[in-house]
C-alpha cells in the first residue's frame, strides 16, 4: 500500500460541477492498494498515519498528529502511485490491486481511520475526480507498508 498524505488547511472533491465532500485542517491522503495488500496493510497504514507527527503546534513546529490536532482526513483513491514508469513511455499499472479489491481495501482504510477516531471523508472509488486544497507548509509525505 501506498500513501501520499498532504497536510491542508482544506481539501474538497468535486464529480462534475457537484461538491460531493470537504475537509477543513487535516490531510489528504492519496491511497494506491498494491497487488498482495492485506488488511495488515490497512491497519498499519491508518495507524501510522494517524500518530505520524507532522502537524504544527503553537509555535510553527512540526510536533503533533492528526489526533492531536483533531484533524481530518480526505481519502482518495489513486491506483497511478504504483505506476510503473521504467519502461517506455507509457505508464505501467500491473503493481496496482484489482478494482475490486483494491475497492474493498480502501473502505477497510476509511473505516479503520475512523475507528481510530478522526473525522474522515472520501472521494468516490473509480471516479473522475476533481480535488483541491490547499497545501499547508507545504507538508508532502510518502508512506509506504512494503517498504
Amino acid at each position: 500500500m501506498k500513501a501520499v498524505i498532504q497536510r491542508v488547511k482544506q481539501a474538497n472533491v468535486k464529480i462534475g460541477a457537484k461538491e460531493i465532500t470537504r475537509i477543513k485542517r487535516g490531510a489528504l491522503v492519496l491511497l494506491g492498494v498494491e497487488r498482495g495488500d492485506t488488511k495488515q496493510d490497512v491497519l498499519t497504514l491508518a495507524r501510522k498515519i494517524s500518530e505520524l507527527r507532522f502537524m504544527a503546534d503553537e509555535h510553527g513546529k512540526i510536533n503533533l498528529s492528526l489526533k492531536d490536532v483533531n484533524g481530518e482526513v480526505l481519502v482518495v483513491s489513486q491506483f497511478t502511485l504504483l505506476a510503473d514508469t521504467k519502461k517506455g513511455r507509457r505508464p505501467s499499472f500491473l503493481l496496482a490491486a484489482e478494482p475490486k479489491v483494491a475497492k474493498h481495501l480502501y473502505e477497510e482504510f476509511i473505516n479503520e481511520m475512523q475507528t481510530l477516531g478522526l473525522k474522515t471523508a472520501k472521494g468516490e472509488f473509480g471516479a473522475d475526480m476533481d480535488i483541491s486544497l490547499v497545501n499547508n507548509g507545504p507538508v508532502t509525505l510518502i508512506l509506504e507498508t512494503k517498504n
